[in-house]
């Protein structure tokens, strides 16, 4: 029998397929999760907190995600809430021996859940941040192109006074350069979680840490992200900036998206796309596919 992916994305056609589906999978969840937590141990070396042959042996745990099993973890997270839980379990049997007590060594699982969750935004991020760059180019290459080109304004859907597309498509890069400046900003504050069972840091006082703060930078460090003022696992300040970013950006592409839908209509007909979807039925048929999906993704991201 055929093993069947839980969620392929058959009815969600504007995510199959993208470099962010890749980058939110259950797949990179796992590795992010994996990767916070042997970074956890190599940052503990690296202050002298842990033999460094243990981080070196967590991390080659770590490295092998061909070790654990995505739904398993899944499954037997329901009895504690989380895949931390379970994910630590293993880990640890993976790593065995006199190195296994350095696997999540004074963490809890909300600093190791936190962390992955922002490497997991770190990384789609990037890629996304290299899409709005292209987009930015395109639109201002448009722009320019068609500097001169007329076309009647509109307020309230109604002719107005004349303008150009050229204008019009200078606007969509504007909103496109907000959105792109929005994430950068995001991207450069993300923060590792590291807090401890209370978030006191306490438990790593226990483990030899005379200094805490020196933990989290060498954390953050390990892990390409940014060492917060405090433990923030109950202060969702960064959880909510990378929601607003990323909402503002849905919205700046949903813009240019409205507007294809609507000049491109056959009694306006004004723009087309490049290369429309066709009809299973109407052969004649040149949908604006790409504006509606963008415009679905648009409405479904503030929820």
């Amino acid at each position: 029998m055929t093993h069947v992916d839980p969620d392929a994305g058959l009815l969600a056609p504007g995510r199959a397929g993208s470099p962010a589906e890749s980058a939110t999978s259950d797949a990179a969840v796992l590795r992010a999760l994996l990767d916070a937590e042997a970074g956890l141990t190599r940052a503990q070396a690296a202050l002298g907190l842990a033999p460094v042959a243990a981080a070196d042996a967590v991390t080659r745990a770590a490295t092998d995600e061909r070790r654990f099993d995505p739904r398993d973890l899944a499954l037997r997270a329901r009895s504690g809430g989380n895949p931390v839980i379970p994910l630590v379990a293993d880990l640890t049997a993976a790593v065995a021996g006199e190195h296994a007590p350095y696997v999540h060594r004074g963490a809890t699982s909300q600093d190791i859940l936190d962390s992955a969750l922002m490497l997991v935004a770190a990384r789609t991020l990037d890629g996304l941040l290299g899409d709005l760059t292209r987009t930015e180019s395109a639109l201002g290459r448009l722009a320019s192109a068609h500097r001169d080109t007329v076309m009647p304004g509109r307020t309230l859907t109604q002719h107005a006074v004349p303008t150009t597309f050229g204008l019009k498509a200078a606007g969509w890069r504007s909103l496109v350069l907000d959105a792109r400046d929005r994430l950068n900003t995001v991207r450069a504050a993300l923060p590792v979680q590291l807090g401890g069972a209370a978030g006191t840091l306490a438990a790593f006082g226990v483990f030899g840490a005379t200094n805490a703060g020196e933990l989290t930078e060498a954390y953050a460090a390990e892990l390409g992200l940014v060492a917060p003022v405090l433990p923030w696992h109950t202060l969702r300040t960064p959880v909510a900036d990378l929601a607003g970013a990323l909402a503002f950006t849905a919205g700046a592409l949903a813009k240019p998206a409205a507007d294809v839908l609507t000049l491109s209509r056959t009694e306006i007909g004004e723009l087309s796309e490049g290369a429309g979807g066709g009809s299973s039925a109407m052969p004649h048929k040149a949908n604006p596919v790409r504006a509606t999906l963008v415009a679905a993704a648009a409405r479904r991201a503030p929820a």
